[in-house]
Formats: structure tokens, sequence, C-alpha cells
């Protein structure tokens, strides 16, 4: 019983690894740069979310205008500065990234945003019912997170699978020469691609903000560090694999804090993991050669 409780609680945290490594993978793909200011993107979508919520006072609206403006904020980081930077070594784009990052965490912060101080998010299951049953349980809010992370998948599935544009991502993320010389419009695609994985980034910032029911200023820095170790272990630009490696990490820090407690801080098992990755298989799980 407390295995399979382990389990679903592992399976929850995984969700939430798994929509904020899935937008940064995407992004991965078509720039082959990893996208710092991600984390500032999470961050807003939450803050978005609890406005909306404080107003409308629904969650389903709530999360679908925190990922609207996370999607189109997502856009303009790549249109200001991302389109600029193409063709420039891999270590530019990566150092405006990091800017960006330092300079959105510090107007985050402002009294006229966010501030100091955390916001709470009382959205409770958004009306849907807790499970329990005499193996496991999921609360209400577990619930909400498993449907929404359930259903952005599938629709992220098609998207890459059933359409010209998911097609036109997986040709930029072979080769960007190659996909502009046969006519894909390079920026109209990778603008799109940043809009989808700054909406998952935003869904994933509400999600965990209604859970723990507190929003604040920096609480994208460590769900991003989370990611980025995610995306390493599941293969640079493997969506499958960030998925694969978000169900690993989310179980092995579960039952590693549930046998030996806090004694190893649970931040630090990621890193744990990362550098026993690197060492037998450094290029992840579902890594290219």
């Amino acid at each position: 019983m407390l295995v399979l409780q382990n389990l679903s609680n592992a399976l929850i945290l995984a969700c939430t690894y798994i929509l904020m490594a899935a937008g940064l993978t995407m992004v991965y793909g078509v720039l082959k740069v990893l996208h710092i200011a991600h984390a500032s993107v999470y961050t807003v979508g939450a803050f978005v979310g609890v406005l909306t919520f404080s107003w409308v006072g629904n969650f389903w609206i709530a999360l679908t205008v925190a990922m609207l403006v996370s999607g189109v904020f997502g856009v303009l980081i790549y249109r200001s500065t991302y389109f600029y930077l193409l063709n420039s070594p891999r270590t530019v784009p990566l150092i405006a990234s990091v800017g960006m990052f330092v300079m959105f965490t510090d107007l985050l912060q402002k009294p006229f945003l966010m501030g100091a101080y955390q916001r709470a998010f009382p959205a409770g299951g958004a009306g849907l019912p807790a499970i329990k049953t005499a193996l496991f349980s999921f609360t209400a809010k577990q619930v909400l997170i498993l449907i929404v992370t359930v259903i952005l998948l599938a629709i992220v599935y098609l998207i890459l699978t059933r359409t010209k544009l998911g097609l036109s991502w997986q040709a930029a993320s072979m080769d960007r020469e190659m996909a502009s010389a046969v006519g894909i419009n390079l920026n109209q695609s990778i603008a799109a691609n940043f809009f989808l994985g700054s909406a998952l980034a935003g869904a994933a910032g509400v999600l965990v903000g209604v859970y723990n029911n507190s929003v604040f200023a920096t609480m994208g820095d460590l769900p991003s560090y989370k990611a980025f170790i995610i995306i390493v272990l599941g293969g640079m630009g493997s969506l499958p694999g960030a998925i694969l490696a978000s169900l690993i990490l989310a179980i092995v820090e579960n039952f590693l804090v549930a046998s030996i407690g806090y004694v190893l801080p649970r931040d630090s098992i990621a890193f744990l993991v990362l550098i026993l990755m690197l060492m037998f298989r450094p290029n992840g799980l579902l890594g290219r050669e």
C-alpha cells in the first residue's frame, strides 16, 4: 500500500516536471540553446493565473488566460532576442538568455508586480473529486494536475505528429538550413514552437501555484534547474526522453525521501542522478549518439 501511494505521489510530481521540461525540450529542439529565461515564463504563468482567478474565480479560465499570456510572452522573448541571434555561436544566445532571466526575475520582484511576498492561489481542485481506494489515493488537486497534464500532452502529441507545424519543428530540429531550403518558414515555425513551449511552462506554473497555494517571484528557479537536468537525462531535444526522465526522477526522489527521510536534501537528488547518468550514459536515456 505504501509503495503504491509513493508511486501515486511520484506520478503527480512527474506531471509538473513534464510540463516544464517538455516546453524547454521543444525550444532546445529548434534552437539548440538552453533557454534559461524559461523559468521566468513559468513564474509569469503562475502570476497571471492567480490574478485572473482573483478576478473571475474560475480555474479553467485562469489556466487558459495564463497559458495564452505565457505563450505570447515566449514569442516576445524570441522575437526580441533569439531572432537576431539564430546564426550566432551557441554561447551568445545562452548569455542573452541568462541576462533575460536575471532581468525578468528582478522585474517580477518589483512592488508594482509580484513584489517580495507570496500570493495565495486558493483554486482548490477546481470542483474535481478526490480519489480514494484501499491501495492509494489522490487529492482533488492531484487529480486536477493529472487531468490537465494528460490533456496537454495529448494536444502536443497531436500537433507534433498530425500537423504540418509539428513536422516543420521536427525538420528544424534536425537541420535548420535544410528545412529553410525546402520552403519551411523558420521564423514562423520557431515562434509557434516558443508559443506552445511557453504555454506549457505557464500551465506548470499555475498547477504548482494551485497545489502549493502559493505564488512568488522566484518560484520558477528550482523547477527550471530540475527541467534542465531532466532534458539532459532524457536526451537533449527528445520529448519522449524528457517524459521518461521526469517519471524516473520523480520516483527516485519520492522513494529516497520515503526511505531515508530528509538526511539527503530532496532537491540534491536530481543532481546526483544527473552525475550518475553522465558517467554511464552521457547522451541521455533516448538521446542520439
